[in-house]
C-alpha cells in the first residue's frame, strides 16, 4: 500500500460523498420533488420499517458514509495513475449498476428511486474520487501533469 494511501481514500470518500448528490438533488428541485428522497432511501436500509423522515434522513448518514468511504477505497486502490478523472467516472457507472441492480434488490425504497438521476450521483462520485485521486498523485509526485 502506497504512503497516505488511506488518507487520500478518506477523502475523496468524503469529499465525494458530500457532493455526488447534487445531480438528483438538482433533478428533484427542478421536477418539485423532495430533495430527500434518496437520503430517507438510504436511512431505510438500516431502519427499513421507519416512515419519519427526519429519522430516515439521521440513519443514512452513517449508511452513506460507510457506502462512500467503501467505494472510494476501492477505486483509490484501482484507478490508474493517468486519466482518473474519466477512469473514475467509469468506475461510477458500474458502481451504479451494482448498486441500484442486484445490491438494491433487498431494499425497496432504493429499488423506488428514479433511475437516471441516481445514475448520475454515481458518475459523479466516481469522477470526484478521480479528481481527488489525480490531485493525490499530482502532489505525490510533485508533478503538474495528470
Amino acid at each position: 500500500m502506497r504512503p497516505g494511501f488511506l488518507r487520500t481514500a478518506a477523502r475523496a470518500g468524503v469529499t465525494a460523498g458530500l457532493l455526488s448528490g447534487i445531480p438528483s438533488t438538482v433533478v428533484c428541485m427542478v421536477l418539485g420533488r423532495d430533495p430527500l428522497e434518496a437520503t430517507a432511501a438510504a436511512g431505510a436500509m438500516l431502519l427499513p420499517h421507519e416512515q419519519r423522515q427526519g429519522v430516515l434522513v439521521a440513519a443514512a448518514i452513517p449508511v452513506h458514509a460507510a457506502i462512500s468511504l467503501g467505494w472510494a477505497v476501492v477505486l483509490t486502490a484501482l484507478l490508474p495513475a493517468r486519466r482518473t478523472l474519466l477512469w473514475g467516472a467509469a468506475a461510477g457507472l458500474a458502481i451504479a449498476a451494482l448498486d441500484l441492480g442486484p445490491l438494491a434488490r433487498p431494499f425497496p425504497r432504493i429499488r423506488a428511486l428514479p433511475l437516471g438521476p441516481q445514475i448520475a450521483d454515481h458518475v459523479a462520485f466516481g469522477a470526484i474520487v478521480g479528481a481527488c485521486v489525480r490531485g493525490y498523485s499530482r502532489s505525490e509526485t510533485g508533478s503538474g501533469t495528470p
